[in-house]
Parts: structure tokens; sequence; C-alpha cells
């Protein structure tokens, strides 16, 4: 999964887009981990391009949230992708991830 690093509203911007599983997490959790730590004091990461999302992947999500925490810095997901969505619903981790999500309704 390739990331992109961009800048949005003044802050580092992580664009993620493919496959955020088990597959690619360890080449991922460092790269975002780096952008974190080289982020002034927010970043945020764009989840509309993650096609598939795994348990590794939301151990990394739940992981740069309390790294961020620790270095008393933020971490933003935004425009949460329909498989994002899914498995953020499944898991009930709306909540826990902190950030706003649209959900789909049933209709």
């Amino acid at each position: 999964m390739p990331i992109s690093e961009q800048t949005r509203d003044g802050h580092p911007l992580a664009l993620l887009m493919g496959g955020f599983t088990i597959f690619e997490i360890a080449e991922l959790k460092d790269a975002l981990l780096h952008a974190l730590h080289m982020a002034p004091d927010t970043l945020e990461i764009d989840l509309s391009g993650v096609e598939e999302l795994d348990t590794s992947g939301v151990q990394v999500l739940l992981l740069l949230k309390q790294e961020a925490a620790r270095l008393q810095k933020s971490v933003h997901y935004s425009r949460h992708s329909p498989a994002v969505l899914a498995v953020i619903d499944l898991l009930n981790l709306a909540g826990t991830l902190g950030d706003p999500v649209l959900m789909p309704n049933g209709s």
C-alpha cells in the first residue's frame, strides 16, 4: 500500500491507498510512525483509499493514537472508506478511535 504524504489545512497528511492488512503492515507501521514523529503537532490520515482492512491494520490505527498521546500530539483519521467503515462498525470502534465517521444508513 503506498502512502502519499501531503498537507491539508497546514497539517501533514498521509493518504493511504490499497490494502491495510497483515501483508502490508510492517512497512506501513514504520512509515506512519515516522510521519507521526515528524509532524509538528497533528497528523491527519486520510483513509479514503483503503480497500481492505484487517485486525492488523486496526491495531496500527490504535497504536498511532496511543503513540500520539504519548508524544502529546494528535492523529486524526478522515474520509473513511467503505472498507474501513465496515470494520469500525463490526468492531464497534468509532468511540475508541474518537474521530467523526459518517456511517451510511441501512436503506
